[in-house]
């Protein structure tokens, strides 16, 4: 992975809209507020960390591809251009090539079963204009509208490690220089149907939304910046490799060998959801940020927003490395490094 590296970040998340809200619940390491999300046939309302409404509406939400989509669409849009930053002017007008990867494992559920909902009701009447928002890359190809980028644009859809394999691919298309910068995306929304669906596997996992985003591009030969040193190989829970087993092979490839090194987990704060993770890392004594004990669990976003923090404290000065580690809900252990050069 030599050669790549992490030149911008966005984030929308229950702290609020932007890096800075993140990284402000993470430093003080105080959780966000839950609130009820009532859900038909159960008799207790679901507690769930939500994204705030935006203060001030940020303009680009009134472009004609955006007025009506869904939140997993506004929150990508957002965590996308923050990212983004002074590039865009030159995206927008063609001037650098731009490929997206938008990851995710819900996807645009909420128009979904608003969707069906109407179907079953009355298929005569199911409103054709909310068939468009159901797919899984309507985030990306809104988008790429709003960027006005031709290039290419993958939606990889999966548990939270797919992020990471996002990242993998994007780096992949700039070393073979078909893009000139890589834009990955995590994002996730909030509907009752994912709560009623986590509450089943867990009840003590926190169900939450938003978006996280990575610029990558080629590095220079030489002058400071954040450098993916490496991404593990995904390794899959299968008949043959259980959760903790594929943690701990993991664990042996993230490479830590500095002291100076963070480690931004995918712990959500439920024993028995995390055990294969807390263990395969119960001897790691040096700091550690649980980015989802604070925020929820988003899946794609979650992971999402631990890159983002990890990139954000090595911008920072607070650490030389960081290693990225998500344990994947039903399909895949992944980690990620990345070194201030």
């Amino acid at each position: 992975m030599s050669g790549i590296r992490v030149t911008g970040w966005g984030a929308v998340s229950p702290a609020g809209w932007g890096v800075l809200p993140l990284i402000e619940v993470c430093t003080n390491a105080q959780p966000c507020e839950t609130a009820p999300l009532t859900c038909p046939g159960w008799p207790k309302p679901i507690p769930v960390r939500r994204v705030p409404p935006p203060t001030p509406r940020p303009t680009f939400l009134a472009h004609p591809r955006l007025r009506r989509s869904s939140s997993i669409s506004l929150h990508t849009a957002a965590a996308a251009l923050e990212a983004l930053g002074p590039r865009l002017e030159a995206i927008q007008s063609g001037q650098r090539r731009l490929g997206i990867v938008f990851t995710s494992l819900t996807g645009c559920v909420s128009y979904s079963r608003r969707f069906y909902d109407e179907v079953l009701k009355d298929p005569a009447t199911a409103s054709p204009i909310l068939f468009p928002e159901t797919v899984f890359n309507a985030p990306s190809s809104h988008l790429a509208a709003y960027l006005n980028t031709q290039a290419i644009n993958y939606t990889m859809i999966g548990d939270p490690g797919t992020f990471l394999q996002g990242l993998a691919v994007a780096a992949g298309w700039l070393l073979d220089g078909r893009v000139d910068l890589g834009l990955v995306i995590g994002a996730e929304e909030l509907d009752w149907l994912v709560a009623t669906a986590q509450r089943r596997f867990s009840s003590d996992v926190v169900i939450s939304e938003g978006a996280g985003a990575l610029v990558i591009e080629r590095a220079e030969a030489s002058g400071p910046g954040i450098e993916i040193d490496r991404i593990s190989e995904p390794v899959l829970y299968t008949a043959a490799t259980s959760q903790a087993a594929a943690v701990r092979r993991v664990r042996n490839e993230a490479g830590v060998d500095n002291a100076d090194t963070v480690l931004v987990d995918s712990l959500t704060g439920a024993p028995h959801v995390d055990r294969a993770e807390a263990n395969a890392w119960s001897d790691w004594t040096g700091p550690r940020i649980s980015v989802k004990k604070l925020l929820g669990e988003p899946f794609a976003a979650g992971s999402a927003w631990q890159c983002v923090v990890a990139a954000e404290h090595l911008s920072r000065g607070r650490h030389s490395s960081a290693i990225v580690n998500v344990v994947g809900c039903n399909q895949q252990a992944i980690a990620a490094r990345l070194v201030a050069r």
